[in-house]
């Protein structure tokens, strides 16, 4: 038995997601079918209508395709590279702050477009079992692994070999989703693409155009739609970012074709519409309507984050992050923009809690123009 294998017994023990998750103060039990809540009450009252965003400092600088981000427990970050297919340490911590160190890279990755190392997420119970977990393209699919991480080992050399525990989503040039986020029921869930193929979007049988649910081990879970099946929802074109807030309901931004983005609220079962509609006015035909929508010029959006009551999403065309302030399944106000054209596109949102949220730019992602420094982690106080 590997030293991944040996450590999975661990992975299914409650603890605190390592994505920071808001802490429910419930059992996951306590949902439908082990599923997050959502109508949680007492509901949270509206966030204001207004917000407000401060650079604080720029962590680091000369990333490479940075796209995944995740907070170890001590605070330092952990970045992925799509192009390069390395995960980078970044510390945090005084006397370490801005501070690179390699990791590892991840064997199997086949960058290309948009495809490469992607998303990465902390195990659950990371403190005890040191499982990093990322969403990769290789030759002939999009898939999810595991590592284990160990720290005492020399730089570069410090991730085991990837343990896969999904295969066969779809890949393509473009449209490979690729964000994974550990949920307030300690399921891993997964935004994919479809890969260029609207088609797949409507098949119940692919993995692409999806948001998926499974258990750490990639298995289904009891409460899915479809008892043998880790399809959660499906009609997406392109997820690039999960999120849950305070009421522990999950949102999905997705990239629409030439007329509207979406944000979108995520529930079991549901379709999204993609590619028979874009956008609203998809409910008469048994579609979910977005809860927001934006022109791709203002959005493109990729990563997005939750943090004092509102939802911030990240835009990559449009190089702005969105302020969307929430009251219970809608939104309270209409998006707020900040940082529009200062930094550049704009990939991943990470919130750490009291108010501060990480960004990164992607500025040398083959289709920014790339400054002095790109591209770089900032951080941000939030409001």
């Amino acid at each position: 038995m590997t030293a991944v294998c040996a450590a999975v017994a661990l992975v299914v023990a409650t603890g605190c997601s390592s994505d920071r998750a808001p802490d429910l103060g419930r059992s996951p039990a306590s949902s439908p079918a082990g599923t997050p809540s959502q109508d949680a009450s007492p509901s949270p009252s509206a966030a204001p209508a207004k917000g407000s965003v401060k650079v604080v400092s720029t962590l680091t600088r000369g990333l490479r395709t940075p796209w995944g981000l995740a907070a170890l427990p001590d605070g330092d970050l952990l970045v992925s590279s799509r192009d390069d297919g390395t995960i980078t340490r970044v510390g945090v911590r005084d006397g370490e702050r801005g501070k690179k160190t390699a990791v590892g890279s991840v064997p199997g990755v086949a960058p290309g477009g948009e495809g490469g190392l992607l998303g990465i997420a902390l195990s659950p119970t990371y403190a005890s079992d040191r499982l990093v977990y990322a969403y990769f393209t290789t030759a002939s699919d999009n898939r999810v692994a595991r590592m284990l991480y160990d720290e005492k080992k020399p730089a570069g050399q410090q991730l085991s070999a990837p343990d896969t525990v999904l295969r066969g989503i779809p890949k393509g040039t473009i449209h490979n989703g690729g964000r994974i986020a550990f949920g307030p029921d300690k399921m891993l869930y997964a935004g994919t693409g479809e890969a260029g193929d609207p088609a797949l979007a409507q098949d119940k049988e692919s993995l692409g155009g999806k948001i998926l649910r499974m258990t750490p081990d990639g298995q289904p879970v009891h409460g899915n739609p479809e008892a043998d099946s880790v399809v959660y929802s499906l009609g997406h074109r392109d997820v690039q970012g999960l999120a849950w807030d305070a009421r522990g309901q999950l949102w999905a931004s997705e990239f629409g074709q030439d007329t509207w983005d979406e944000l979108n609220l995520i529930e079991p079962g549901k379709n999204y519409g993609w590619p028979d509609v874009e956008g609203e006015g998809g409910t008469a035909d048994g579609f979910v309507d977005p809860v927001e929508v934006w022109p791709p010029s203002e959005a493109s959006p990729s990563g997005l984050a939750f943090a004092e009551g509102s939802l911030w999403m990240a835009a990559l065309r449009g190089q702005r992050l969105w302020r969307v302030p929430l009251a219970g399944r809608e939104s309270a106000a209409p998006p707020q923009a900040f940082l529009k054209g200062e930094y550049g596109r704009l990939r991943t949102v990470l919130a750490t809690g009291g108010g501060t949220v990480w960004l990164t730019t992607s500025a040398t992602d083959g289709r920014g123009t790339p400054r002095s420094g790109d591209d770089r982690i900032l951080r941000l106080e939030v409001g």
